[in-house]
């Protein structure tokens, strides 16, 4: 017998791409089953030459699924995730409700796959931040040969990480401010079309927000405890796809060069660093893809040992659906998941 998978929060913009990657994946998958609330009963979802019909999570028996993919947020998370784990199933979950408990392991599979052992504890895997994610699979294979002491960094991210509302908004005030509409921000603190809004989550005592936090402490968990790392987050006028700029003190000397070669042959990275006119990748190239790209690999001479790079990534596949599939296919690998 094959797998039964459920994608609980289906009808949203990542259950929609989970759904899109399990089919161009061929995950091993029996059947696949569309979840969501009451309201979304009915919607008919594409996986792939099939159509799906949304169930009511409220009502499903997760006794007869095997793994589900959570993406219905943090506090559905918090109430269903335990109650799917007790019926039997493995919980990827894709929200920031279990990142960091101390027995749910926080998985990116080129970086942590080991972690995936810790499932036993309580059955919940979670899926780390977006930009957490993709910065990792391009600092795993730095930190490996020169070991990181500090990150610097600086997100550029596009506004699918709000959700389809947010893509909605950046939508109708690009159109409306053509046409002198007047801006009405509702999914964002300001306008967001032709801006720059410094501002994800909410803020700390401090003075970070939480994506902030995120990426700092997430980054202990998954890749080392002893890293420090400082992030300004900020969202752009940009449908999908996310970007750092992120800038490493190393503990051993790596070259530009070194750095690029150890880059190109790492699982999960595609580095496109050409110095002229189009010789690196934008979010928009981003958009579909798999890979995590790398360009603009620098020294970073203000430093001992500095490197700089830019990381850019589709935030709906790797930030999030595809990042949660190969969570799912490590699990098989490691013989943690069977039917």
């Amino acid at each position: 017998m094959g797998l039964k998978v459920a994608v609980f929060g289906a009808t949203g913009a990542v259950g929609k791409e989970m759904l899109t990657i399990l089919a161009e994946r061929l995950f091993p998958a029996e059947e696949v089953f569309a979840l969501a609330s009451r309201k979304s009963m009915g919607v008919e979802l594409s996986y792939g030459d099939r159509t799906l019909v949304c169930q009511n999570a409220e009502t499903f028996d997760f006794s007869k699924v095997d793994l589900v993919l959570m993406s219905a947020g943090g506090d559905p998370s918090r109430e269903w995730s335990p109650k799917i784990a007790a019926a039997g199933a493995i919980v990827i979950d894709n929200s920031s409700a279990w990142r960091m408990d101390p027995d749910v392991p926080l998985v990116v599979p080129e970086v942590n796959p080991e972690a995936l052992d810790g499932v036993s504890q309580k059955g919940i895997i979670a899926n780390p931040n977006c930009s957490t994610i993709q910065l990792m699979v391009a600092l795993k294979p730095i930190h490996d040969r020169a070991k990181i002491k500090r990150v610097n960094c600086a997100t550029y991210q596009s506004v699918s990480g709000g959700g389809q509302a947010a893509m909605d908004e950046l939508w109708t005030q690009t159109k409306g401010i053509y046409v002198n509409d007047e801006v009405e921000p509702q999914a964002f603190t300001k306008q967001i079309a032709f801006n720059v809004i410094p501002h994800i989550d909410t803020f700390m005592e401090d003075g970070a927000t939480k994506e902030e936090w995120k990426m700092m402490v997430e980054t202990k968990k998954i890749l080392d405890p002893s890293i420090k790392l400082f992030a300004t987050c900020a969202r752009v006028p940009v449908f999908v796809g996310h970007s750092i700029a992120a800038h490493l003190e190393l503990e051993q000397e790596l070259s530009a060069d070194e750095a690029r070669e150890l880059l190109r042959v790492s699982p999960g990275l595609m580095v496109v660093d050409k110095r002229e006119d189009e010789g690196y990748v934008t979010p928009v190239e981003s958009v579909g893809e798999f890979a995590t790209f790398v360009s603009r690999v620098r020294e970073d001479p203000t430093v001992e040992n500095g490197l700089a790079l830019w990381v850019v990534s589709d935030n709906l596949r790797k930030g999030a659906a595809l990042n949660a599939v190969q969570i799912a296919e490590g699990l098989l690998n490691r013989g943690l998941l069977k039917a």
